[in-house]
């Protein structure tokens, strides 16, 4: 007994066809127009470098000169960008005398509110928070340093919770307003210097 094999059907057929060539495996795309042009130019470039070495060997060896120093100038130059931007930046500093120019903090504090009545509110800051650090260098509180940071005075003043707390609010606002550019008014001038005039109650008992 013989069986005689089926002819398939040409409609089943192409459907399962275009079933196995729809799979991602042979989905088949063509490089980018900017890729391609691309890499058109970097072969003419090569084809012309080519053609220099075989003509004139001597320009050839001055041009490939010339682009090795290219290329070196280029990383040198971003190696150099790069340790600008990662180096850690300089502390912020207030401005303060030197230990000649050095006046009490009553002066300073006198200072800074002539300058709040002149509505110079951003340098009165400044210069309360200096007569603020002052008198507490007088009471033992803290040691005075013309080199060190606002935030400096925190970690080692003796105050208790609450005159830490005050003593933080003063080099927040400082630094908002002082180094950061925020705008100054007197309602916040008025309690910057109310909070720095009480600081001095709070000296923690050892």
């Amino acid at each position: 007994m013989s069986v005689t094999p089926q002819a398939a059907d040409p409609d089943s057929l192409r459907a399962a066809l275009r079933t196995v060539f729809a799979a991602r495996e042979y989905r088949w795309s063509e490089p980018s127009s900017t890729w391609s042009w691309l890499l058109t130019q970097w072969h003419r470039v090569m084809d012309w470098l080519e053609g220099l070495r075989l003509v004139f060997p001597v320009r050839y060896y001055i041009v490939l000169g010339v682009l090795t120093l290219a290329l070196v100038a280029s990383l040198a130059h971003l190696g150099w960008v790069l340790w600008r931007s990662l180096r850690p930046g300089e502390p912020v500093r207030p401005h303060a005398p030197s230990a000649a120019q050095l006046r009490d903090a009553v002066w300073y504090a006198a200072e800074a509110r002539r300058l709040s009545a002149a509505g110079r509110f951003a340098e009165a800051l400044g210069v309360r928070f200096l007569a603020a650090v002052l008198d507490l260098d007088e009471r033992r509180i803290v040691q005075f340093h013309p080199s060190k940071t606002p935030a400096e005075y925190t970690l080692e003043a003796r105050l208790d919770a609450d005159g830490r707390s005050g003593l933080t609010e003063l080099v927040a606002s400082l630094y908002r307003h002082v180094f950061g550019g925020t705008p100054c008014d007197a309602e916040e001038w008025h309690r910057f210097d109310a909070l720095a005039a009480g600081l001095g109650i709070h000296a923690a008992t050892r």
